[in-house]
């Protein structure tokens, strides 16, 4: 506009400047307000249109002024949607090219078609300008929805997973001991007052109590000392004692620290396997084997008692049906394998191997 301006002063005398630069401040001030108001959609439209009108009479007026026309064109496309922009961007490059083809003397026809077909060119790219956005915008929205929709479903994996660990939490300590101590209540009331019926009492007592203080620590932190505190074999004995009080346990290998989390799952699958000796199986031995090879940690818990058939494990319920479950869900989560081998009267293993600490991410 000030190059344009400048040429203009130049080649005209001064009473025809004054006009001129009158006009030429009017559609600066209207192309100010204009692209301030280019993004408010309910207060730009009049300005667009004042400011075509203006510029197209300043154009038609003083040629020197038809460079201008193609920064207005994209004011226009911006400033208005649809049919709107484009009447407006024609109208623009139209004054430009009858401005051109006016001061040749209506002798140059390029002067003419030259602006129309760049304007036509203008146009089109324009428009696959705005498609593209509009597209990227499209696939924005919906990458953000995606987005949306895969927090909420993590949010609810992680409620349902958070669930299955507090109920594999209780079942492995306070209902499979609760079971225990009902036994031997039951036990002692049909041997009672026999001094065998008070020791099972005695028993069911300690039993209750470990049960209470376990379930105090699961109020806090849902977490057992003993997987912080003593070497990993003798927790799982003392575990397995609980249940079945003549346990044995073997080694193999050479016993090493591992995860924190790892322990934990073993010392549940320990206490969940002799709850159900205890509760299942009527058995004369059971036998805990941890080994610990170079790249995993094994445990084996058998028994010679009454067996069952895998197969016919019933779905879980009120009254039970979760400990297979559990202890399957706790070793798999840790990239581990569970097995359980049993023949109804040949007895039961439950197997298990979780990947050492250094192969765990």
């Amino acid at each position: 506009m000030v190059t344009a301006l400048i040429r203009y002063v130049l080649r005209h005398d001064p009473a025809e400047n004054l006009w001129i630069m009158a006009l030429a401040g009017v559609v600066c001030a209207l192309y100010l307000v204009t692209a301030l108001l280019a993004n408010r959609e309910h207060t730009r439209s009049p300005w667009v249109i004042v400011l075509v009108a203006t510029s197209s009479v300043l154009v038609l007026l003083a040629p020197s002024f038809a460079w201008c026309s193609f920064g207005l064109f994209f004011l226009c496309r911006k400033s208005l949607q649809g049919i709107a922009g484009y009447l407006a961007g024609g109208l623009t490059i139209l004054a430009a090219a009858l401005s051109w083809f006016i001061f040749s003397g209506g002798t140059d026809i390029v002067m003419l078609l030259g602006p129309l077909a760049i304007g036509a060119m203008l146009t089109v790219v324009f428009a696959q300008m705005e498609q593209d956005a509009a597209e990227q915008r499209r696939l924005n929205e919906e990458i953000s929805s995606a987005q949306l929709k895969l927090a909420a479903s993590e949010r609810r994996a992680g409620i349902i997973a958070e669930r299955e660990r507090v109920a594999r939490e209780i079942h492995d300590t306070v209902t499979q001991s609760l079971a225990s101590s009902i036994l031997l209540l039951e036990a002692a009331h049909r041997k009672w007052p026999a001094e065998s019926a008070q020791d099972e009492v005695r028993q069911a007592g300690d039993l209750i109590r470990n049960n209470l203080s376990e379930t105090r620590r699961l109020v806090h932190d849902l977490a057992s000392p003993a997987v912080d505190t003593g070497p990993l074999p003798e927790v799982l004995r003392d575990a397995a004692a609980a249940y079945v009080p003549h346990v044995q346990l073997h080694v193999v290998g050479t016993a090493r620290e591992v995860l924190p989390e790892v322990r934990h799952a073993l010392l549940r699958v320990v206490q969940s396997a002799a709850a159900n000796v205890k509760l299942h199986a009527t058995a004369e031995q059971a036998t805990v084997t941890i080994g610990f090879l170079q790249d995993t940690v094994t445990l084996d818990i058998h028994d010679n008692g009454r067996g069952f058939d895998p197969e016919q494990i019933s779905a879980p319920s009120e009254s039970g049906g979760y400990g297979l479950r559990a202890m399957k869900q706790r070793v798999e989560q840790l990239g581990g394998e569970f097995s359980v081998e049993s023949t109804p009267g040949a007895g039961t293993i439950v197997a298990a191997q979780i990947p050492s600490e250094e192969n765990i991410s």
